[in-house]
């Protein structure tokens, strides 16, 4: 990145980090990583290319900046925020190609982290952030937003890279905070079930969860004493109805048993 006041944004979107311990996904070439140095506590960068973690230790020779080479997918965040003694802020740059796995990965470690500041490309983005009825919510919409609210920051041209890409990127915060008991939902249960109610976006909810094994019978009930049309796709409902729908669903299927 060569756009010196987007890169001041990212670190400023973090917060006051001076006692925190960062962690920044992909450091590249250490565009970002200088300036998280500059105001965070110590900075530890996740690099999975050995020959961009050498450079970077040159570039970057700090006592404030530990270079860990490793694919993120693998990193321990849980022992991280043991050794920090506080729960993570996360900077990252993701790479187009493990967008998804890797805020599934930050999902699931979502109890060792507190915030963070990510570019992504910018439809990626645009289905992180999507409210119901947009044509972008999605899968990823709720799985994202149902371990805590998400914002969009801004979104950078190819030109503010050097070489550029052929996308443009969009920054988003990401804050930590699972609604699953709130909305009285297991956390896995429920991301099975959106997976299921979102299998196929064209057709309505009704018709995809029967297509995962449910009964004719106790989807319409469901549907029924949840208020929602037998006609309504996925797409449209907020998170509080999915949850709704789906504890619904899980309630009667234990009082089955």
């Amino acid at each position: 990145m060569r756009d010196q006041s987007a890169i001041a944004r990212i670190g400023a979107a973090l917060g006051d980090v001076s006692r925190q311990n960062v962690i920044e996904i992909g450091p590249g070439e250490g565009a970002i990583t200088r300036a998280l140095t500059e105001r965070a506590c110590h900075v530890t960068a996740i690099e999975v290319d050995h020959e961009l973690a050498i450079a970077l230790r040159a570039y970057l020779p700090s006592e404030k900046l530990t270079v860990i080479e490793q694919d993120v997918l693998q990193f321990n965040f849980a022992d991280a925020a043991a050794q920090a003694g506080h729960k993570l802020p996360v900077v990252g740059n993701l790479p187009y190609y493990i967008t998804s796995p890797i805020l599934l990965r930050l999902a699931k470690n979502h109890a060792s982290l507190d915030r963070a500041v990510l570019m992504v490309q910018r439809e990626v983005a645009d289905r992180v952030v999507a409210e119901p009825g947009s044509r972008d919510y999605g899968l990823l919409s709720v799985t994202v937003q149902m371990y805590g609210p998400v914002e969009r920051l801004f979104t950078l041209p190819p030109g503010a890279f050097s070489p550029p890409p052929e996308v443009h990127s969009t920054v988003f915060r990401w804050r930590f905070a699972p609604r699953f008991a709130e909305l009285g939902v297991n956390e896995m249960s429920f991301i099975q079930f959106a997976k299921q109610i979102f299998a196929q976006k064209r057709k309505t909810l009704a018709n995809n969860l029967r297509a995962a094994g449910l009964e004719a019978a106790a989807v319409q009930a469901a549907l029924a004493e949840t208020g929602i049309s037998p006609q309504a796709r996925a797409e449209s409902l907020e998170l509080d109805k999915l949850a709704a729908l789906h504890a619904h669903l899980e309630n009667k299927k234990a009082a089955a048993l």
